[in-house]
Order: C-alpha cells, then structure tokens, then sequence
C-alpha cells in the first residue's frame, strides 16, 4: 500500500471513529439534560451518587455536552479526546457487576470495542486531521501585524 493511501485510510478511519464515539456520547449527554430522573438513577445505581437533582445533572449535562461538542469537531485535542475518554473509563469500569453476568448484560459489553476506538482516538489524535477543528485552524494563515 502506498503512503498517501495510508494516511488517507487512516484519516477516514479516525473520523468515522471519532464520529462513532460521538453519536454514543451525545446521547448519553442527551440524556442527562433531557431525562435526569433516568440519569440519576444511573449516577445512584453505577456510581453510588444519590440524591443529585435535576439542576445538577442538567449542569453536568451541560459541561459534558461542551467536551462532546469539541470532541466531534476535533478541537482541543488532548483535552476533549482526553475527557472522553476519562468519562468513557470511568463509565465502563462502574459497570463492572453487569459484566459477571455476561449473558444477561450483553449490551454492557459494546464498551469495551468503545473503549478502545476512545483509546485509539487518544493516542492518534494528532493525525485525526479530516474535518477537525484543529487542523482548518492551523491551516488558516496567520495575520501580520
């Protein structure tokens, strides 16, 4: 395979990751603003967090929905990739007793392959440059002044 194929595969394969990783995130986002009697049941059940209001979670929504946000467009790299992927983390392994009953939770193990694209993104974030933020900013020329 020649090199510019490469790094075109590459970058398409980063975005559509990327992309991937937003859609689940987002609507997790989603539900916090839009549904936060369901995430606080979630936040009691998985991070022992009770009693967090309505006003709470939407804030938490909100502030997670800014890095999601970021995250798609591929700005600020090492900070929106990276609190993906601390939030993903943290998400999966909270979710430890569905995975001891494996055929009872399956859907609990689609976060792991997550997890990994999160990781990958990470780790190659700085040539995750198709249709990211960061790469138009930089392309854009500088004003002399």
């Amino acid at each position: 395979m020649r090199h510019d194929s490469a790094q075109g595969h590459l970058a398409i394969s980063l975005l559509l990751l990327r992309l991937g990783v937003a859609v689940v995130m987002a609507f997790w986002t989603a539900d916090k603003i839009v549904n936060p009697d369901h995430s606080g049941g979630v936040f009691e059940n998985f991070y022992g967090l009770g009693g967090l209001g309505s006003s709470t979670l939407t804030i938490i929504g909100i502030v997670q929905a800014l890095f999601v946000v970021a995250f798609t467009l591929g700005a600020w790299k090492t900070i929106s990739y990276g609190a993906v992927l601390l939030m993903h983390t943290v998400s999966t392994f909270s979710s430890w007793r569905q995975y001891l009953e494996p055929f009872d939770n399956l859907l609990f193990f689609a976060a792991w392959p997550m997890l990994a694209a999160c990781v990958a993104l990470f780790l190659l974030r700085d040539h995750d440059r198709l249709l990211a933020l960061d790469t138009l900013r930089a392309r854009q020329p500088k004003a002399r002044g």
